[in-house]
């Protein structure tokens, strides 16, 4: 048991808090107010002078299955031996123990998505995560969270270089499409198949999980940066009827009103990194001010390791600066970001009876000198500074 008192609590979901205390117990957040008192047996810290915020959520990384300071022997985000691999998945590849996850905790990180890679266009299942444990699978907040997808030059690059289908967008759009009308046979063939046990369909791995898209018990999460590539993920969406997510959208700001018109939550990044390739040519702060003028939720992530892992908070400074009002900024990082994983009734804000995931700052967090000084997960401090 946990009584944080004395602080300025941002709650998110019910604005600012000023000389307030929060109370954690059993791994949840317990109470919130001005006027409570410490109950007995209970870990007292001093908030006075400093801030508290809901743990920060990235909706998009490859923490633990792209290793740092590893080499090749860490490298498990891609796998390139075929371009619809929907049955891999992020799961069974990460290492808890690597230190993407320390720099998370230390930067107030909490919660993660982490996703197979963009080499294939169909990459299979991710995973959405605590960031603290030593065995993944108790650190499993939402499994399958949904199946990656990707287009435009990643696909065309790593198959054309193999003279294999796709190496055109054109083809990316026919194998994605293949393998949906495939998943509706299958679909379709165990719908009518017998009681049986004996006569059922031989069962297909890859099918199975692209069933689960067609009836929309997880969302597909398209990788795409450029605006025709987003519009295709978005054409494609509607034509099966499943439901979509758009990660990366860096050429967004350019069809802002037609992304609004299809209702679909994108994730913005990593703004932070270089113009690496040619669809990161106009990246920047002004896609998400574009997106927030036609009211089109977003996230802001670090694609980590593209960008490490404890750049989130500094990507949404950076994003203030540049125009984004701030209370949005703070949404792309917490609530907003719960909400594209779809846990929002576990993070994301602080509210009683969500998980005790609470950062305590030494000064205001979109301050760059500012400090994460205790991380806690769960109701436990798992960093202290």
């Amino acid at each position: 048991m946990i009584f944080i008192q004395h602080a300025e609590i941002r709650t998110i979901a019910n604005g600012t808090l000023q000389h307030a205390s929060i109370l954690l117990q059993d791994g949840k957040i317990k109470e919130i107010g001005s006027d409570l008192e410490p109950l007995a047996g209970a870990q007292v810290i001093n908030g006075a002078g400093k801030v508290v915020t809901p743990g920060l959520i990235d909706v998009h990384t490859h923490l633990g299955i792209f290793e740092e300071a590893v080499g090749p022997a860490g490298v498990d985000v891609n796998e390139l031996t075929n371009p619809a691999t929907p049955h891999l998945r992020a799961l069974d590849a990460i290492n808890p123990h690597e230190q993407g996850f320390i720099d998370a905790v230390q930067a107030g990180v909490t919660t993660v998505q982490v996703m197979p890679g963009s080499g294939n266009v169909i990459g299979g299942e991710m995973v959405v995560l605590k960031t603290h444990g030593s065995v993944v699978d108790e650190m499993v907040l939402l499994s399958p969270s949904g199946l990656k997808i990707a287009f435009g030059e990643n696909p065309k690059r790593v198959y054309g270089g193999k003279d294999k289908l796709p190496s055109t967008r054109m083809g990316i759009a026919a194998v994605l499409r293949e393998n949906l009308v495939k998943a509706q046979n299958y679909r379709n063939k165990w719908e009518k198949a017998p009681a049986d046990p004996e006569k059922l369909p031989e069962r297909d791995l890859k099918m199975e999980i692209l069933v689960k898209v067609l009836k929309r018990e997880i969302p597909v999460r398209a990788h795409a940066h450029r605006a025709d590539d987003i519009a295709t993920a978005l054409r494609i969406a509607e034509e099966f009827q499943f439901e979509l997510t758009i990660e990366h959208c860096t050429e967004g700001h350019k069809i802002p009103q037609w992304i609004s018109s299809k209702g679909v939550r994108v994730a913005v990044g990593p703004t932070m990194s270089n113009r690496s390739k040619i669809e990161l040519g106009d990246k920047g702060w002004h896609t998400l001010t574009a997106l927030a003028d036609y009211d089109v939720p977003f996230s802001i992530t670090t694609d980590h390791p593209v960008v490490p892992i404890e750049t989130l908070i500094t990507a949404a400074a950076y994003a203030v600066a540049d125009g984004l009002d701030e209370e949005l900024a703070w949404e792309a990082i917490t609530l907003n970001a719960a909400k594209h994983l779809q846990v929002e009734d576990r993070v994301g804000s602080l509210e009683a009876g969500k998980d005790a995931d609470v950062v305590i700052w030494n000064g205001d967090p979109l301050d760059f000198r500012t400090k994460v000084e205790t991380t806690i997960i769960d109701g436990k401090v798992v960093y202290q500074r």
